[in-house]
């Protein structure tokens, strides 16, 4: 089995894999991590050497290689994986998917703090952030909305999130 968490960034996707992963003893792989370690270059490298079109076509060949090899794997997307080409329709096909769904407020806050590691809002305001992430949302909702199972992460403990995962998919 492969589990595919999917959300915007910040949503918590890397940290509740991680606890996933440890307590149902899967592999972990965070695609934007394994694209980087590829490529010998950050995320942000990518983006600023190669550009989004490059970084895209990289992301669907390492997911599909992904989802293609790996077995008992939490994998942790990228916020905008889903949305291109048809990742969550292979996602779908390949893996149990789970959307971790957070307020704008919730992604506004956990997201100013990391902005030097984050390309997409780098030069956003923290005051314009809210503004850019509900823009956002807007727009790749109908996407992360296509997962299989949908869990809201807003003002809850990483454990009890993990929890309802374990749950949902009967493990």
């Amino acid at each position: 089995m492969i589990i595919s968490l999917v959300g915007y960034m910040g949503s918590g996707k890397s940290h509740i894999s991680k606890i996933l992963s440890e307590k149902i003893n899967f592999k972990l792989i965070d695609l934007d991590k394994e694209i980087s370690r590829r490529n010998k270059l950050t995320i942000p490298e990518i983006f600023e050497k190669k550009g989004e079109i490059y970084f895209r076509k990289l992301e669907r060949e390492t997911l599909e290689e992904l989802l293609a090899t790996e077995e008992n794997l939490v994998l942790s997307l990228g916020g905008g994986t889903p949305v291109y080409y048809n990742n969550m329709e292979i996602v779908n096909l390949n893996s149990k998917s789970v959307f971790l769904r957070a307020s704008i407020q919730t992604l506004s806050e956990r997201i100013s703090k990391q902005k030097e590691k984050r390309p997409i809002i780098a030069n956003i305001s923290d005051e314009n952030l809210p503004e850019f992430i509900a823009k956002h949302l807007f727009e790749r909702n109908e996407f992360y909305s296509k997962a299989q199972f949908n869990i809201i992460t807003d003002s809850r403990e990483p454990e009890d999130i993990v929890n309802e995962i374990i749950e949902k998919l009967y493990l």
